[in-house]
């Protein structure tokens, strides 16, 4: 990705996705090596760390993923503690349309509400 983005004279704006609730059918950095993952993208000149992305587990209940919420939020304080340079941690992208107010009371800055606009898929 930092190849093609310099091949193309941009820096690249990037989510680092974490499995924060460790299931195996979720895709994205396990939480314990996001901080290193970070550190090891960081010096690459093509490409910005925006934020953090996670799909808690389905859950029909909002209050239950709210403390995958919560943990991707302290993720986020974790990184921007460690002041690593190139690294702008403002985005945390996390909620859905079931569960989005809990997301945002949680410090989400970007939703994914799709069903709540276009309705259930087919």
């Amino acid at each position: 990705m930092n190849k093609r983005a310099s091949a193309l004279g941009k820096v690249q704006k990037i989510l680092v996705q974490v499995n924060i609730s460790g299931e195996a059918t979720k895709s994205g950095i396990e939480t314990e090596q996001a901080v290193r993952l970070v550190r090891h993208i960081a010096p690459l000149e093509n490409i910005s760390i925006q934020g953090l992305m996670t799909m808690p587990p389905f859950f029909n209940a909002p209050e239950k993923v709210r403390p995958y919420f919560k943990a991707l939020k302290n993720l986020q304080d974790l990184i921007r503690d460690e002041a690593i340079a190139n690294v702008h941690i403002t985005e945390l992208s996390m909620g859905m349309s079931g569960d989005f107010a809990a997301a945002i009371e949680e410090g989400a800055t970007l939703v994914r509400v799709g069903t709540a606009i276009f309705g259930e898929r087919a």
